[in-house]
């Protein structure tokens, strides 16, 4: 065994996992102060009373959009982070714009919208009632008013309507530093017999991202005891969808960067989470007893908004754990952690993630400085390895025993170059997966405009470098790496390893820029490093 050997294995292995991470993503295991509160007076009153059959099947709300909007009166929430419209007909949620999220990188680009229009028909926020869509039914009234909400102020909306039999009361509370809504639900059975009924909480959305984007797909996922589960598979969930039974912390409907959650006050629910026409909606569904004029009460919250840990940590059900970075998460988590501090002082991702690279880089300097010197020791050993080729020819077993005593001799470890090396990929992969998965990141400027041009660059570090400099530059580092690295005696090793930064180039060419920018820097400092590890050995 010679160290370029194993040098190329850890390489060959380094790129297998990496296209692994590309085309599988790993899923994880399935399974207070006090606060001002603002309220209002009244508005409208409710003294209609309708009945009617109960249903046990959870209703297809298709079409029912347009009769919400006719029937209900619109009440804005404004905050500091989103606006959102609330429809008075059954308390439908009709859009919810994040104040602070774009929906594209140009400067006339609205706000991200967490509903959207055509999401309207699967009720976003909505409340089924034994398999009836509450809001496309009976009489609703509201009190309150719109509601303009900061600091750490509250505010809350109510809505009361008689839909088939039952009195149902909903009231909204929204937190001006946060995207939670909580929700308390009283219900009353007011005219039909006593029993057993179902009630579900729901959310619907369109999808979160493209249909095709491997990176960053639009998914259903669920924690529970079992920890984080997830489904992004589009097939399987337009025609089975998904279905979760038992004690369920919250679910939801995510990306890497945005979520709609909701998250259950029973203590048993039936989750179920469906792609309908290409609309993701997810519903929580309990048990209740409806005895005759006796009141219910249920809650819920709700979470809609971007992917950030410490916001999402304040809300109940531990829903933080939403931000996952599969098997690298011990590592990844506290690199975002950094590379937040680097930003605070820099206003720059671009440079933050160049100063993260130089402090991983120190920190994994007496390792390289050791894999450095491996290295050269195993260069100096090449012309008597050759002459033990030439001399043994075939003989496999005998090449390797007298390799060995050649080490032995010398005190070189064969294995010494790259297992500082096979120390570091872990790093790299949670680095991979920060910089994939951190909100953050998205829409995060570094170099707007090419230099001396008005050509739009690096304006986006979670989008692929547009014009391909950065990872054709990152192949070119690469390839100069390979040639100060000391050459392989078998010249089948050599063609492979020149080829690598080729393969790497091409890997590299639709990967996030940040990532990017990341690699090319870690290679230029690796080359500066290398160049001075050898200038002292050979010293």
């Amino acid at each position: 065994m010679d160290n370029k050997r194993v040098i190329l294995a850890v390489a060959l292995s380094f790129a297998v996992l990496l296209g692994w991470q590309m085309l599988f993503p790993p899923q994880p295991q399935q399974p207070a102060p006090a606060q001002q509160e603002q309220t209002a007076q009244p508005n409208q009153a409710v003294d209609s009373n309708v009945s009617g059959p109960i249903s046990n099947q959870l209703p297809d709300p298709a079409s029912t959009s347009a009769i919400v909007s006719a029937k209900g009166t619109k009440l804005t929430v404004e905050t500091p982070l989103y606006a959102a419209v609330i429809n008075s007909q059954g308390g439908l949620l009709e859009s919810f714009k994040l104040k602070k999220f774009k929906a594209t990188i140009d400067a006339d680009s609205p706000d991200v919208d967490m509903v959207g229009m055509n999401a309207l028909d699967k009720a976003p926020m909505g409340l089924i009632l034994n398999g009836i869509a509450t809001w496309a039914s009976g009489v609703w009234g509201y009190e309150g008013k719109d509601l303009s909400l900061d600091g750490d102020r509250l505010g809350t909306l109510i809505f009361r309507g008689d839909v088939e039999g039952f009195r149902i009361e909903r009231r909204l509370t929204f937190h001006a530093d946060n995207y939670l809504i909580d929700e308390d639900v009283r219900i009353i059975n007011q005219s039909n017999p006593s029993g057993m009924g179902r009630v579900a909480f729901t959310t619907a959305t369109k999808s979160l991202t493209a249909a095709d984007d491997r990176y960053n797909p639009t998914r259903i996922s669920w924690y529970n005891a079992e920890g984080l589960v997830e489904e992004n598979d589009r097939d399987t969930l337009s025609e089975t969808g998904v279905t979760e039974s038992g004690a369920i912390n919250w679910a939801a409907i995510d990306s890497n960067y945005f979520i709609l959650a909701l998250v259950p006050g029973a203590d048993s629910v039936t989750m179920k989470g469906k792609l309908q026409d290409d609309i993701f909606r997810v519903a929580a569904e309990q048990d209740v007893s409806f005895d005759k004029d006796i009141e219910r009460k249920l809650s819920c919250s709700y979470y809609f908004g971007p992917m950030d840990a410490p916001l999402m940590a304040k809300v109940p059900g531990s829903l933080d754990k939403a931000v996952d970075f599969g098997w690298f998460d011990i590592i990844a988590k506290p690199l975002v952690v950094a590379l937040e501090w680097f930003h605070q002082y820099t206003h720059n991702y671009g440079i933050a993630i160049i100063l993260l690279t130089i402090v991983i880089k120190i920190l994994f300097w007496p390792l390289s400085h050791k894999s450095y010197k491996s290295m050269e020791q195993m260069k100096r050993l090449q012309p008597m390895m050759a002459k033990l080729r030439e001399k043994l020819g075939d003989d496999r077993e005998a090449l390797n025993k007298e390799m060995m005593q050649l080490y032995k001799t010398y005190n070189v470890n064969p294995a010494g170059g790259c297992l500082p090396m096979l120390l570091q990929i872990p790093v790299f992969f949670g680095l991979y997966k920060a910089l994939m998965g951190t909100v953050a990141l998205r829409h995060a400027d570094f170099v707007h405009f090419l230099p001396f041009t008005d050509i739009v660059w690096l304006a986006d570090l979670s989008a692929k470098d547009p014009l391909y400099i950065t990872p054709i530059v990152m192949g070119a580092t690469m390839f100069l790496q390979q040639k100060m690295t000391p050459s392989a005696g078998d010249p089948t090793q050599q063609k492979i390893m020149m080829f690598l930064p080729l393969v790497f180039t091409f890997m590299f060419l639709n990967f996030p820029s940040g990532l990017v920018v990341y690699w090319m820097v870690n290679n230029v400092l690796s080359i500066a490093q290398q160049w001075m590890m050898m200038r002292n050995v050979k010293n």
